[in-house]
Formats: structure tokens, C-alpha cells, sequence
């Protein structure tokens, strides 16, 4: 919880609350539906929650924005940015049922209420969203294909809508043919060696109806 802290050092009161009781949760949650493994489960706030928030280092999210996260597995990055954005809106997506009971029981108990969850394919989601946040689920040109047409047409950032994809290591084959693609590299918003190669890429998406 420290390391939140030590990077996001105005949370609210009850954010802070929300934050510490992750570790608890998920610990709960992980020995009924193993959705984290053992290694990560210790290192919770490292390499799941801070690295979700590594998105909040990007972007501030304007209030009523609309997010859709692609593959959320047991949250991420969904969880971390529903707590730190608390009035946007924020449909966590994933095709393993079991994996949205851990996503029900977390943000019941921490009565998150931007949080909506659909067990399905990206692909059947019929909605818009500002923005598309993911943790490398899959190759670019691949999840590109798949939410191309979710994307919102009114700008309200001057970040332009789009996605925002959590990824590390080496990304010039994956993004050759997406030239307006920005990488923003963890390791200048946070210093533990883990992200140092980790990113943040940031793909603008035209609204295409």
C-alpha cells in the first residue's frame, strides 16, 4: 500500500480505504477462483494494482468518461482504475465467467458502483467507449480488430480516444503498421525495476459507425 502512496500521494479517504483492502480481498477471493498466481499474490500492489495505475500516469480521466477493459482477468487494469476514477464508468469484459465472480465479490464489498461486467467476447459488446484499456491480452493488429468499431466519436481529452495497453519489452514489429502509436515507458513514472520495461501505448481509434 505504500507504493500507492508513494506515487498517488492525494487519494481520498475512503480511496485509501478501498486501496488497502485490495490485498485482503483478493487474497480471499484468489484461494477460491486462482486467478493471480502465487508469486504475483505477494507482490499484489506492484505488479497488479501500481501497474494498473500506470494508465492514471498517462491520463486523468474527465468525469463520465466511458471505459471498456479487454480481457480484465481478475480486474486489472479495471479494479485499480475504477478506484482511482470513481466517477467514470468503467464494463470490465472477459470470456471466463469464474474470473468476474472474483470482479462481483471485490468491488461489492469495496461498493464500487462504476463498475459493470459482461462474460462474453469483446467482439459481441455492443457499445461505444472513450477509451480501451487492456493488459497485453493479445498482439496489437489482433485487438485492434477486435474493438476498431467501439470506439466513441466526441473528444474530451486532449489525449484522443483510443486505446491504452499495458505492454513490456519490445514493441517496433508489433506496431509497425500503427505509426500514430505513443509508448510511454513506466520506468520515468515509477523507479522499482520491474517496469523497467514495461509501457503504456497509447493507439488513437477514428470513430468508424
Amino acid at each position: 500500500m505504500e507504493l500507492i502512496l508513494k506515487y498517488f500521494p492525494n487519494l481520498t479517504d475512503n480511496q485509501i480505504i478501498q486501496f488497502e483492502q485490495l490485498n485482503e480481498l483478493y487474497q480471499k477471493w484468489n484461494a477460491q477462483i486462482n486467478v493471480i498466481s502465487r508469486k504475483d499474490i505477494d507482490e499484489l500492489y506492484l505488479r497488479h494494482v501500481l501497474h494498473s495505475l500506470g494508465i492514471a500516469k498517462v491520463i486523468s480521466f474527465k468525469n463520465g468518461t466511458k471505459i471498456l477493459d479487454v480481457g480484465t482477468g481478475g480486474g486489472f487494469p479495471g479494479v485499480p482504475l475504477a478506484i482511482m476514477f470513481p466517477d467514470c464508468k468503467f464494463h470490465l469484459v472477459d470470456s471466463i465467467g469464474k474470473k468476474l465472480k472474483v470482479i462481483h465479490g471485490v468491488a461489492n464489498e469495496l461498493d464500487l458502483k462504476n463498475i459493470k461486467t459482461t462474460h462474453s467476447r469483446v467482439e459481441a459488446i455492443d457499445d461505444n467507449f472513450d477509451f480501451i484499456v487492456s493488459r497485453a491480452v493479445t498482439a496489437m493488429p489482433t485487438f485492434v480488430g477486435w474493438v476498431k468499431r467501439k470506439v466513441t466519436k466526441k473528444q474530451e481529452h486532449d489525449l484522443k480516444n483510443g486505446i491504452l495497453y499495458l505492454k513490456g519489452g519490445d514493441l517496433t514489429e508489433e506496431l509497425k503498421e500503427f505509426p500514430k502509436a505513443k509508448e510511454y515507458n513506466l520506468h520515468t513514472f515509477f523507479e522499482e525495476d520491474f517496469f523497467e520495461t514495461k509501457k503504456v501505448v497509447h493507439l488513437p481509434l477514428k470513430y468508424k459507425p
